[in-house]
């Protein structure tokens, strides 16, 4: 894992918790993400949970029109027709990130504890890349027994979802 690329990406809990239950298999993009296949993709879950929830490897990349992409992806994106092509509107093209090996962190990362390691950390608007050099990098790269757990999260309470 520590010879992949590494990002970090901020989700809205429910969008997150889709994930992790296995409801949602892609991460749909108002703009291009200069990734490869390959790259790890780390999951901040916004406030009000706001921890580092686990990651996803990206299996492949698509852009297309809106209503191509809801034909090929809507059945997996854990959103609506509206609110899928709602979120596209006015775009050309769209970009699909289609998620694979899908892990949470046997303890997720709090905001605070991003920080200690991170001094000045924010969730990224889009995403950030997590390099060598990066403070995250040593915690990321852990063993992966060390890191995830072998089933996936009860993550959250459904009473608190936007």
């Amino acid at each position: 894992m520590a010879d992949s690329e590494h990002i970090l990406i901020s989700l809205a809990p429910r969008h997150a918790k889709n994930i992790f239950d296995g409801v949602k298999h892609i991460e749909l993009r108002r703009r291009p993400m200069k990734v490869e296949p390959g790259t790890i993709i780390w999951i901040y879950v916004t406030l009000p949970v706001g921890v580092l929830m686990g990651r996803a490897k990206v299996a492949a990349l698509h852009t297309a029109s809106p209503g191509a992409l809801w034909r090929k992806f809507g059945s997996v994106s854990g959103l609506v027709r509206s609110e899928f092509l709602g979120y596209l509107d006015g775009l050309a093209e769209g970009f699909v990130l289609v998620l694979e090996d899908v892990k949470a962190l046997c303890e997720p990362l709090s905001l605070e504890a991003l920080r200690a390691i991170a001094k000045g950390f924010n969730p990224p608007q889009f995403f950030i890349r997590i390099d060598k050099e990066h403070p995250f990098f040593p915690s990321l790269t852990a063993p992966a027994s060390v890191l995830f757990r072998r089933k996936r999260p009860k993550m959250l309470d459904a009473s608190k979802q936007p």
